[in-house]
């Protein structure tokens, strides 16, 4: 298995970020790292979108989890390997919010898959925690 984690720290509160990660047509707003998304549904577990990276293939992915106000995890199921990204909230000190993003790589092709394709997913992970507490925040 591959895995990576990135957290930020902010004054919003987790309501107010929840908003923004429930509204999935929305995320190219502060994510830029899509281009475009199309979304097949509610926020809600089994819901599927399709994310279109800058300059690159659309990636079919589906919401598997959701505990709300709290956390949700998106997947992306490529057969040998599962990509699995959890996006979860915890209180920081001083009344402010942790936002976490952490993704795993899984299944039989993942040792072979994941030192790759892993970095690749995960590079923008600062800009974009960055830019969704940010606009949490305003």
């Amino acid at each position: 298995m591959w895995e990576y984690e990135h957290a930020v720290e902010t004054t919003a509160a987790p309501d107010v970020v929840w908003r923004l990660w429930s509204d999935i047509a929305a995320w190219p707003q502060w994510n830029e790292g899509i281009e475009k998304i199309t979304v097949g549904g509610p926020f809600a577990v089994g819901t599927a979108f399709t994310m279109t990276p800058p300059g690159d293939e659309p990636v079919q992915m589906r919401l598997a989890r959701i505990v709300p106000g709290e956390l949700f995890t998106d997947e992306m199921d490529a057969g040998d390997f599962t990509v699995r990204t959890v996006h979860r909230l915890e209180p920081a000190a001083g009344g402010r919010t942790r936002i976490i993003y952490r993704t795993e790589i899984s299944g039989p092709a993942a040792d072979q898959v994941g030192p790759q394709l892993g970095p690749a997913i995960t590079a923008d992970f600062p800009q974009v925690l960055a830019a969704l507490a940010a606009l949490a925040e305003g």
